[in-house]
């Protein structure tokens, strides 16, 4: 499995992945609101959409898993 982590403390604005949702590096699968800016949370790997940990308008803290993906 590879983690994808938040790189920031806020809440989850947008989730614009699914699962069984084919990624590639540096595609933005998550949009994280923090300080009235929107944070884009990318892979950093290609992968298949595993789990999505987060739903939006979730809070989550830096380093935090908010999705997985199967490698």
């Amino acid at each position: 499995m590879i983690d994808i982590n938040s790189e920031m403390t806020g809440s989850v604005w947008k989730i614009l992945v699914e699962p069984g949702q084919q990624v590639s590096e540096g595609d933005t699968v998550i949009i994280i609101e923090s300080m009235k800016m929107e944070i884009p949370v990318v892979a950093m790997d290609s992968g298949k959409v595993a789990e999505i940990l987060v739903k939006e308008s979730d809070m989550v803290e830096d380093g935090q898993v908010v999705i997985r993906l199967e490698g």
